[in-house]
C-alpha cells in the first residue's frame, strides 16, 4: 500500500511539473466581455494613449478578451516599446487582427503585432516591413535590433522566429505568413475572429487562458456562431481624433498651404473678417501637426515666400516675374517639406493639385475679386484720373477711396496723408490701385514748381 501511495505522488509531481513546464494550466476565461482595440492611420501620440488606456482597463475590469484591430502604415511621434510591453505583460488574453482586407501593419505596428500571443491577419492584409520602426526618426534603430526584437516576439509566441526575422526588411500577406509560421492564420472579418477564437487556450502573463467567446445559435442548415458576451469597441473620442487627423502629413501641409493663402486673400479685401479667421485657424493647426512631424524649417519658409511672391503681382495687377518665382519656390518647398522616412512624403498628384489650385487662386480668382470689390464694369481705370472721391478707410500711406459710388485700393502721392471722409484726387493708376492726393494742400515736387517757374518765365517774356 505504501509503496502504491508513493508511486501515485510520483506520477501526480511529475504530471504536475509537466503541466508547469508547457503552460498547461488553464484557467476559464469567463464572461465579462470582449473589448475591440480598434488603432487605425499612423501610431501616434493619440492612437498610442488610446492603446494603453484601453489595455490598463481591461486588466483592472478582467475583460474576456481584448482584440486589437490593427491598419497603420508605421509610427510617428511616439514609442511602440512601452505599448509591446503593455500587451505581454497584460493578464487578459490579447489578440491582434490585421484587417480588414488592404490593411497594413508596417513599422512599429508590425512589431505590436508580433507582440500578441495569438495573430491572425485578413486575406488581402500583410504584415512589414518593420523597418523603419519610426517614420519620423528613421535611424533610431539598427535592422539588426528590429529583426532580434521581431525573433525574440515569435519566439515568446511560439511562432517561427526565423521566419519571422523577415519582417524586418519585406512584407507578407496573410496566406504566405499563416504557411510560414508568423501568423496563427487567416481570418476574413472581425466576427470570424471572434467566433472562432472561442475554445482556444491563449497565453498571458497570468498564465494560460481558454477562451469561452461563442454560441451556436438555430437549428439545421441555419446554424450559426455568435459572440456570446458583450462586444465594446474603443476608438478615438472627438479631441483626440481631431489631434491624430492634424498630425496626417497630407493634412498638415493642406491646412499650411490654404491658411496662407487665405490670409493674403484677406489683405486684398481690405478687411479683417471671415477669411482671415480661418485662415488663421489653419495655420494653427497645420502647426500642432508640424510639431510632430520632420519639418524641414527652410522648406516651410519656402511655402510662405512662395505665397507671398504671389501677392505681388496681385498687387500690380498684372502677371509678372513674381509668379513664376513663385511657382517655383512652391514646387520646391512642398517637395522636400519633411524628413524622416519617404512613407511620410506628401503624394505627387496631391502635390501637383495643391500647386495648380494656388496658381488660379492668385491668377485668376483673386484679381477678379479684387476688380469686383473695387470697381465697376463702367469705370474705366484711365478714366478715372481727376477724379474726385473721398477717403473710406484713411490713406496714410495706403486706404481705400470711393469714387463714384465704387470702392477702391488706393496709395497716397508723395507721401501726403489722406483722413478718412476727407476728399481725394485721382492723380495716377497703377494696376488696380489709385495714387491720390488731397483736394487741397497737396505736396508738389519739383518737377511741378520747375514747370510752373517756367509757365510764369514765358508769360512774362513775350519775345
Amino acid at each position: 500500500m505504501l509503496g502504491a501511495l508513493a508511486l501515485s505522488a510520483v506520477v501526480l509531481t511529475a504530471g504536475a511539473a509537466a503541466a508547469r513546464g508547457t503552460g498547461a494550466t488553464v484557467q476559464p476565461g469567463g464572461r465579462r466581455g470582449i473589448t475591440v482595440l480598434q488603432l487605425q492611420g499612423y501610431l501616434d501620440p493619440p492612437v498610442a494613449a488610446l492603446a494603453l488606456r484601453t489595455l490598463t482597463q481591461a486588466n483592472r475590469a478582467r475583460t474576456s478578451l481584448v482584440l486589437i484591430q490593427l491598419d497603420s502604415n508605421g509610427v510617428v511621434a511616439t514609442d511602440v516599446a512601452p505599448l509591446v510591453q503593455a500587451i505581454q505583460r497584460s493578464r487578459v488574453p490579447v489578440v491582434v487582427w490585421v484587417g480588414p482586407s488592404g490593411a497594413h501593419a508596417q513599422g512599429g505596428a508590425a512589431l505590436v503585432a508580433e507582440a500578441a500571443p495569438v495573430l491572425f491577419v485578413a486575406q488581402g492584409s500583410d504584415l512589414g516591413p518593420a523597418t523603419p520602426t519610426r517614420l519620423d526618426q528613421p535611424g533610431a534603430t539598427s535592422n539588426v535590433a528590429v529583426r532580434a526584437e521581431l525573433a525574440r516576439l515569435a519566439r515568446t509566441n511560439r511562432r517561427d522566429p526565423t521566419r519571422a526575422e523577415e519582417l524586418t526588411t519585406t512584407s507578407i500577406g496573410a496566406t504566405v505568413g499563416a504557411a510560414i509560421g508568423v501568423t496563427n492564420g487567416a481570418r476574413p472579418t472581425l466576427g470570424e475572429v471572434v467566433v472562432t477564437l472561442d475554445g482556444q487556450r491563449v497565453r498571458t502573463s497570468a498564465g494560460v487562458i481558454r477562451l469561452s467567446t461563442a454560441t451556436v445559435t438555430g437549428k439545421g442548415t441555419g446554424r450559426r456562431r455568435q459572440p456570446n458576451q458583450e462586444v465594446v469597441f474603443a476608438s478615438l473620442g472627438l479631441g483626440a481624433r481631431v489631434q491624430h487627423a492634424l498630425i496626417s502629413p497630407r493634412l498638415a501641409y493642406l491646412l499650411f498651404v490654404v491658411g496662407l493663402a487665405l490670409i493674403v486673400f484677406e489683405f486684398f479685401a481690405a478687411s479683417v473678417g471671415l477669411g482671415s479667421a480661418i485662415g488663421a485657424v489653419c495655420l494653427v493647426s497645420s502647426c500642432y501637426g508640424f510639431s510632430h512631424l520632420p519639418l524641414a524649417v527652410w522648406a516651410a519658409a519656402l511655402v510662405g515666400l512662395a505665397i507671398g511672391a504671389f501677392g505681388i503681382d496681385v498687387q500690380a495687377g498684372q502677371l509678372g516675374p513674381w509668379t513664376a518665382i513663385a511657382t517655383a519656390a512652391l514646387v520646391g518647398g512642398s517637395l522636400t517639406l519633411y524628413g524622416g522616412s519617404s512613407r511620410l512624403d506628401v503624394p505627387w498628384w496631391e502635390l501637383a493639385l495643391v500647386v495648380l489650385s494656388t496658381l488660379a487662386f492668385f491668377v485668376a480668382a483673386v484679381p477678379a475679386f479684387v476688380r469686383a470689390r473695387f470697381s465697376t464694369p463702367t469705370i474705366g481705370r484711365e478714366g478715372l484720373i481727376g477724379e474726385l472721391g473721398q477717403a473710406e478707410v484713411a490713406v496714410d500711406p495706403d486706404g481705400v477711396v470711393v469714387i463714384r459710388g465704387s470702392r477702391w485700393r488706393a496709395r497716397a502721392n508723395r507721401a501726403t496723408p489722406i483722413g478718412v471722409g476727407a476728399p481725394a484726387r485721382v492723380v495716377a493708376v497703377e494696376g488696380l490701385v489709385l495714387e491720390v492726393e488731397p483736394e487741397e494742400g497737396a505736396a508738389r515736387d519739383y518737377r511741378d514748381r520747375a514747370r510752373s517757374r517756367s509757365k510764369r518765365r514765358g508769360e512774362s517774356d513775350p519775345g
